[in-house]
């Protein structure tokens, strides 16, 4: 072993307060496992806007006891030393029902209570929107909870919200990170004691419960609908408050998923327990032919995203994509804040520069406020906030990976809040002789049609990718070291008219300074707009690396007059991109 390793496996022997995981850490010293001490001690799981997440292992590149200890003791007086009244304010804890959730919660809430810091802790599992609404509503100095949302049954996860109910981001990321190496030897925690503590609050539900009953608009309506749902919670935590959130909406109640209703850290029906994943909605989608449902609702495990499908004429299941959701769901806020009477252009709504540019193509028609922004709702939730103190009002956001917020309330993405949003549209539709499917279509004449085809190249060499991304900068070969970068001028015969790139922090459409107004990204990311100014047929290409995974995705949306001009176009700059920009061949690039 040599001396680095050993310097980390002493460091973690001497500091891990877990029999169980200093066991299974000597164990692979004793059995000379060299390769997985490796793996195990470095590097260090490295904490980040998203909080931590990763695999449940003994070891500094794992989640375990220990880490969580370490990030509880960082964040703890990370958050005294640049929260007003902190220590009076307190903090919000709440866990989902993954393997080790309840015990890391607990850990989490006796580092800040060991500090004289207040922690509000709700007694079970909790859906994650539910932190951030309890830190807006208690006026507390930050937020913990613990998931891992819709990964793999072997990871876990910490996510981290600030005093403005929305989750961290920079440079908060890495002055926490610096706190947590500061405060690395874990202080003596007595977890049978948390309950008697005289700074451990209850919260409860009652709050956001009230939140939710307060999206509705149509609830003497709901409760005379024929139609009939089918609701997946996907073995996580979603049930519960979803019947709830159903009676408060006056919707009859839906028929369960049985065999992914209660909360299951095994996943044992699904490989990934993501709406989104191919064959995650199987299940549903015969339990709702079973029962002749009209549509199937589906929350991830920890309720923060949201899918749904209908059933089509032909009896076959229509799955909506996460576009297709943002845009039914922005099309109906926007009827209803017509209700209100309000000025159209005192109207907000923000997404994601990676989702669909069809919000922004209604904004512009009806004369409301569009703004965009990184991907995250990190990102979404304080450009929320920043358009409100602007004095906006902002009832909607979301991002293409199934996340929605809506009202004032809760600047994070809420799967339940989505249903029964989604639900009673359905329902007021129904009444109108629509489905949520031929809304869709009408919302397309009016306003053009968009279609998306999103995916990824598999790339585990750093170096590939990077040389891909540098070319692309230096499409001709004739940009010149620290100026203008020469991009693509065309992709399968369309001109690209603005190129914006979040890396090197360049965009063509902002003259004089070309400099984006959006932040630069930690990784790799160039936009291309490209449009066939004859058809008026447009395409938008964002490519990016992603942070967690050996991938270069990419976000390609089409719009046009139909779907006839769209599809085939939307092929060949796949084909383009595929052959030509990424040269997918001749750098081994693997596609799912």
């Amino acid at each position: 072993m040599d001396p680095t390793l050993k310097a980390l496996v002493d460091e973690w022997l001497r500091l891990d307060p877990n029999e169980e995981t200093r066991a299974e850490v000597q164990k692979l010293v004793d059995d000379g496992d060299i390769g997985k001490l490796q793996r195990r001690m470095s590097p260090r799981i490295e904490f980040g806007t998203a909080g931590l997440r990763g695999r449940m292992e003994a070891g500094w590149a794992r989640m375990n006891d220990l880490i969580i200890i370490q990030a509880s003791q960082g964040l703890c007086a990370y958050v005294l030393q640049n929260v007003h009244d902190a220590q009076s304010r307190g903090v919000v804890v709440g866990h989902d029902h993954r393997h080790h959730s309840e015990k890391w919660a607990k850990l989490t809430a006796a580092a800040f209570i060991d500090q004289g810091v207040p922690v509000y802790f709700h007694d079970g599992v909790v859906h994650t929107p539910l932190v951030p609404f309890t830190v807006k509503a208690k006026k507390a100095a930050a937020g913990v909870m613990i998931t891992a949302s819709h990964n793999p049954k072997q990871d876990n996860g910490y996510k981290v919200y600030w005093e403005n109910a929305v989750q961290i981001i920079e440079p908060h990321d890495k002055g926490i990170s610096m706190s947590i190496r500061e405060h690395q030897q874990p202080r003596p925690l007595n977890l049978a004691a948390l309950p008697s503590s005289p700074l451990l609050r209850k919260f409860v539900y009652a709050d956001y419960l009230q939140y939710i009953a307060s999206l509705s608009l149509y609830r003497s309506i709901n409760a005379q609908t024929p139609l009939k749902f089918v609701n997946t919670s996907m073995h996580g935590v979603s049930d519960p408050v979803m019947r709830g959130a159903f009676e408060l909406f006056g919707l009859p109640e839906y028929t369960p998923v049985v065999a992914q209703q209660k909360p299951d850290p095994e996943f044992p029906t699904v490989k990934f327990p993501n709406p989104e994943e191919k064959g995650a909605l199987d299940l549903a989608i015969a339990t709702a032919t079973e029962v002749g449902a009209d549509y199937i609702l589906a929350q991830d495990p920890d309720s923060d995203r949201f899918a749904a499908a209908e059933r089509g004429p032909d009896g076959k299941w229509i799955q909506f994509t996460g576009d297709q959701l943002g845009t039914l769901f922005a099309s109906a806020c926007l009827d209803k804040y017509k209700l209100s009477g309000k000025p159209v252009a005192k109207l907000a709504m923000v997404a994601s520069t990676v989702s669909s540019k069809m919000i922004e193509a209604i904004a512009h028609a009806e004369g409301f406020k569009f703004a965009e922004c990184l991907t995250g709702f990190k990102y979404i939730g304080n450009t929320a906030l920043d358009l409100e103190r602007e004095g906006y009002e902002v009832p909607f956001g979301y991002e293409e990976a199934i996340g929605y917020m809506f009202g004032s309330q809760l600047r994070d993405k809420d799967g339940v809040a989505a249903s029964v949003m989604f639900a009673e549209l359905a329902v007021t539709l129904q009444r109108a002789g629509k489905t949520a499917s031929s809304h869709l279509k009408e919302l397309y004449d009016r306003y053009g049609y968009f279609q998306t085809s999103n995916s990824y190249f598999i790339c585990s060499e750093p170096k590939i990718i990077n040389a891909i991304f540098a070319r692309l900068r230096n499409y001709d070969g004739r940009a010149i070291p620290g100026g203008t970068p020469h991009y693509p001028s065309t992709i399968a015969g369309l001109e690209v008219t603005r190129v914006r790139d979040l890396t090197v922090g360049y965009d063509s459409g902002n003259p004089p300074s070309y400099k984006p107004t959006l932040p630069l990204s930690s990784g790799h990311m160039i936009q291309f707009r490209a449009e066939n100014k004859a058809d008026g047929t447009k395409i938008t290409l964002t490519t990016r690396t992603s942070g967690t995974e050996p991938k270069i995705k990419y976000y390609l949306e089409g719009s046009g007059k139909d779907a006839a001009a769209v599809t085939p176009l939307l092929r060949n700059v796949v084909q383009e991109l595929s052959d030509v920009w990424m040269e997918a061949d001749k750098n081994g690039l693997g596609r799912p």
